[in-house]
C-alpha cells in the first residue's frame, strides 16, 4: 500500500534488538478519526434525509499527503468493519508509483477477476465498469480504493448498491461526487509518535531526552513514513542520540517535506552498495522488488541482493509482503523521492543499462518458465541444464506459481519498455516470452486479457518502429481475440489491416491468414459470397506455393461458404477437391472427414442414393483412420438416409452399429482415456513472431 503509519518488518541494519513480528497488529493512534469514520457509516445519507433510497454506495473519503499514513488508516477501517459484508473486501489501487493513473478498465478488469467473473478481452472501459457495477448490484462488498487520483475514476467503479461501502484514499477532495464523507490527515499525536519509535529502539534512548524526542516529532510533523524513516535509523546508529537525529535534520541545506529529509540522510547512512539498489528501486515495474530485479537492477549476485533487501526493509525503506516468493514493494511515498535520488546521483546512461540488466533477466526468466513446461524434449532438458541454477525452475509447478506471483510486475515492465521507447528489442523480446509463458502455463483462453493488452503494446511498437511483419502479426491476434468474444466487425477491420501490411513486409504467411480470416469474418456476418472469394484468393496464394494440406482445408472452407449460400453444386465441386489434395497429402482423417460432408451436401442437394454411396466409402476410410466417433456420425447418417429411401431395416442395423460403437468408446474413456488439450496446442494462435526472439 501507499502509505503506511505500521512498522515494517525485516532484520535493521545494526542487527541489534527484535523487531515485532511479521503479522503481528501494530496499528497506532487515529482514534478519533476512527470514530468518526465508523459515525458516518451510519449517519443517514442526503437521499434517505430527502425521503429518496439511496440509489448508490456510501462513499468515506481519508485524505492526505503521501506519508501520513493514510492507507494504513484505510486498512485498519475495513478491518474492523469487515465483518458488516458478506461479499467480501475488494481492493485496487488506482495510481501507478510513477503517479500514472490506472485505467480504469484495468481496474475494473482486475476487480473483476477477484470475484471470479470472466472480463472478455478487448472489452472497452465503459463495458467493463457496467459489468463490475452490476456484480455488486447484488453483493454487500466493502470496495477499497488507494490512491484516487481524482472522482472519475471512483464515480465509474462506484457500485449502485446501498448495501456496499466505498473507502477511497486520496491526497485531496472527490470534486463532482455527491455524499462523500471526507477525514482529512495531519500528523499522528505526539504519544503515538513516540510510540512508532520506541518500537524500533530501546525506549530509554527517549525517556532520557522526551524534549528531544518530542522536538524531533514536531520536526517530522508526526508523518508515520517519516517516523518509521527515523526509527530505522536510530536503530542502525545505537550510539547516536535522539538529539543528534534531529540536529543533522535541521543541518539538511535542502528544503522538502520532513520525509524527504528524512530519506536522504537515511539514504545517505546507507553503504554505497545498499544506497545505490535503493536508488535504482525506483526503477522497478509497479514498485513491486524481488531478489532477481533488485539483482538485475544493482547488477550483483543474488545472494547479494537477497541480503540487501532484507536490510532495506528493516530499516523501513521497503516493506516486505506476505507471499509463497520473497517479495517487497517500494513504498509509494518513497518512490518519486528515490526517483528524484537516482536521476541526481546516476547518470542516464547508468540508469538505462540497469533497466536494460532487468529486462534481460526478465527475459531469461521467462524463457526458462517457458521452457520447463516441454520437458518431453530432450533438446529443451539439455539447454535447461545449461543454465546458472539461479535462473531455472525445479518444477513446472514451481514456474507456474513464480509467473502468477509476478503476473502484475511482468505486465508492468512491459508497459514501462514500451513507453520508454529505447529498449524496443528488449521490450519485443519480453512481450514475445510473456506471451509464449502465459499460454503454456494458463492457455490462451485463461490469459486471453492479458494477451490483449500485450499485442497492443507490440502494435505500438511496430507502428512506432515501422515493423510491417509484426504490425500484421499484432494485428492477426488482436482480430482473433476480437472475433472470440464477438467483435466481428472489428476484427474484420483488424484483418484488413493485417493483409495490408502482410503485403507491404511481403510475408506470405501473413498475408495467407489474413485472406482467410477476412473470408472467415464475412461468413460470420452471413455474408458468404464474399467469404468464399476470399476463401478463394488465400486458396490461391496456397496452390501457388505447393502447400497442398492448407489448399485442401480451404477448399472445405470454399465449400462450407457455398452450402451457406445453398450454391450445392459448387459445394460439391469444392469438397471433391479438397478430397483430392487429402488423397495427395495421404491425410486419411482428413479425407474421412472430407468424404462425410460432401456426403451431407449431396443430401441437401437431393441425391439421396449418392449420398448413400459417399457415405458409406466415409465409413471405410474413418476406420481406417480410427475415428471412431465419425464412424458412429456416419451410420447415424446411413440409418437417415435409408429410412428415407425406404429400407427401415438395413437403418435400423446401421443405428444399432452406431451405439455399439458409442458405447465401446465410453468404456475407453472410463479405463482412463483423455481427450484434453494441453496448454501447448494453444501455443501457436498467440505467438508474437519476432525475426529476432530467442527461444
Amino acid at each position: 500500500m501507499a502509505d503506511q503509519a505500521v512498522e515494517p518488518s525485516g532484520a535493521n541494519l545494526s542487527g541489534k534488538g527484535p523487531l515485532p513480528a511479521a503479522g503481528e497488529h501494530r496499528f497506532l493512534g487515529r482514534a478519533r478519526e476512527l470514530k468518526e469514520l465508523r459515525a458516518d457509516i451510519e449517519r443517514a445519507g442526503l437521499d434517505t434525509i430527502s425521503g429518496r433510497k439511496a440509489p448508490r454506495a456510501r462513499i468515506l473519503l481519508i485524505a492526505g499527503r503521501p506519508g501520513s499514513g493514510r492507507t494504513a488508516l484505510a486498512e485498519e477501517l475495513v478491518r474492523e468493519v469487515a465483518d458488516r459484508y458478506p461479499g467480501g473486501v475488494l481492493r485496487a489501487r488506482l495510481t501507478e508509483p510513477d503517479g500514472t493513473p490506472v485505467p480504469v478498465e484495468r481496474a475494473a478488469r482486475e476487480l473483476l477477476a477477484a470475484l471470479g467473473l470472466p472480463t472478455p478481452p478487448g472489452a472497452t472501459e465503459d463495458d467493463l465498469a457496467e459489468t463490475f457495477r452490476a456484480a455488486l448490484a447484488d453483493r454487500a462488498a466493502l470496495l477499497l480504493l488507494d490512491d484516487a487520483p481524482g472522482a472519475e475514476q471512483v464515480d465509474a467503479l462506484l457500485p449502485d448498491n446501498a448495501d456496499c461501502l466505498l473507502v477511497a484514499v486520496a491526497r485531496g477532495p472527490l470534486t463532482g461526487i455527491a455524499d462523500v464523507r471526507p477525514c482529512t490527515l495531519g500528523g499522528l499525536d505526539t504519544k503515538s509518535s513516540l510510540e512508532l519509535l520506541t518500537r524500533r529502539i530501546d525506549p530509554v534512548r527517549v525517556t532520557v531526552d522526551p524534549r528531544s524526542a518530542e522536538g524531533l516529532v514536531e520536526l517530522l510533523q508526526g508523518q508515520p513514513a517519516a517516523l518509521t524513516l527515523a526509527g530505522g535509523w536510530l536503530a542502525a546508529h545505537p550510539q547516536a542520540a535522539v538529539a543528534d537525529l534531529a540536529k543533522q535534520l535541521h543541518a539538511d541545506p535542502d528544503e522538502g517535506t520532513p520525509l524527504g529529509r528524512v530519506l536522504r540522510l537515511a539514504h545517505a547512512s546507507l553503504p554505497a552498495g545498499a544506497a545505490r539498489m535503493l536508488r535504482l528501486l525506483a526503477l522497478a515495474p509497479a514498485g513491486d522488488v524481488d531478489p532477481h530485479t533488485a539483482s538485475a537492477l544493482a547488477g550483483c549476485s543474488l545472494d547479494s541482493a537477497r541480503g540487501i533487501l532484507d536490510e532495506l526493509a528493516g530499516a523501513g525503506l521497503l516493506r516486505a509482503v506476505p507471499a509463497p516468493l520473497p517479495q517487497y514493494e517500494v513504498p509509494g511515498c518513497l518512490h518519486p523521492l528515490l526517483l528524484s535520488l537516482a536521476r541526481a546521483q546516476d547518470r542516464p546512461a547508468e540508469l538505462q543499462l540497469a533497466r536494460a540488466r532487468m529486462l534481460e533477466r526478465t527475459v531469461r526468466l521467462l524463457q526458462t518458465c517457458r521452457a520447463i513446461t516441454e520437458t518431453d524434449s530432450p533438446e529443451t532438458r539439455e539447454k535447461l541444464k545449461g543454465l546458472p541454477p539461479a535462473l531455472r525452475f525445479p518444477t513446472p509447478r514451481a514456474a507456474e506459481d513464480w509467473l502468477r506471483a509476478r503476473r502484475p510486475a511482468l505486465l508492468a515492465a512491459a508497459r514501462l519498455a514500451v513507453a520508454d521507447g529505447e529498449l524496443d528489442t528488449l521490450a519485443r523480446r519480453l512481450m514475445s516470452q510473456l506471451v509464449r509463458a502465459m499460454v503454456a502455463h494458463f492457455g490462451t483462453q485463461a490469459a486471453a486479457g492479458d494477451l490483449y493488452g500485450i499485442h497492443r503494446l507490440v502494435l505500438d511498437v511496430a507502428e512506432r518502429r515501422r515493423l510491417p511483419r509484426e504490425r500484421a502479426a499484432a494485428l492477426l491476434n488482436l482480430a482473433d481475440l476480437d472475433a472470440r468474444t464477438g467483435r466481428t466487425a472489428q476484427a474484420l477491420a483488424r484483418y484488413r489491416a493485417a493483409l495490408d501490411a502482410g503485403r507491404e513486409a511481403n510475408d506470405p504467411y501473413a498475408t495467407g491468414r489474413a485472406m482467410e480470416s477476412v473470408g472467415g469474418a464475412h461468413q460470420e456476418l452471413g455474408d458468404h459470397d464474399r467469404a468464399a472469394d476470399w476463401f478463394g484468393r488465400a486458396l490461391s496464394q496456397r496452390l501457388a506455393r505447393g502447400e497442398h494440406e492448407e489448399a485442401a482445408r480451404l477448399y472445405g472452407r470454399i465449400a462450407g461458404a457455398h452450402t451457406y449460400a445453398g450454391r450445392y453444386g459448387e459445394a460439391l465441386r469444392n469438397w471433391r477437391a479438397a478430397i483430392a489434395e487429402h488423397r495427395r497429402t495421404g491425410d486419411v482423417p482428413a479425407h474421412a472427414r472430407a468424404l462425410s460432408e460432401l456426403a451431407r451436401v449431396q443430401e441437401y442437394a437431393g441425391r439421396p442414393a449418392e449420398s448413400l454411396r459417399t457415405c458409406q466409402e466415409a465409413v471405410e476410410w474413418a476406420r481406417r483412420a480410427d475415428d471412431v466417433r465419425l464412424q458412429a456420425a456416419l451410420q447415424l447418417r446411413l440409418a437417415d438416409t435409408l429410412e428415407r429411401l425406404g429400407d427401415p431395416v438395413a437403418a435400423s442395423l446401421h443405428r444399432g452399429a452406431a451405439e455399439r460403437i458409442l458405447g465401446e468408446e465410453v468404456q475407453g474413456a472410463d479405463d482412463g482415456g483423455t481427450d484434453a488439450t494441453s496448454p501447448e496446442q494453444d501455443a501457436d494462435a498467440c505467438e508474437i513472431r519476432i525475426a529476432s526472439a530467442e527461444d
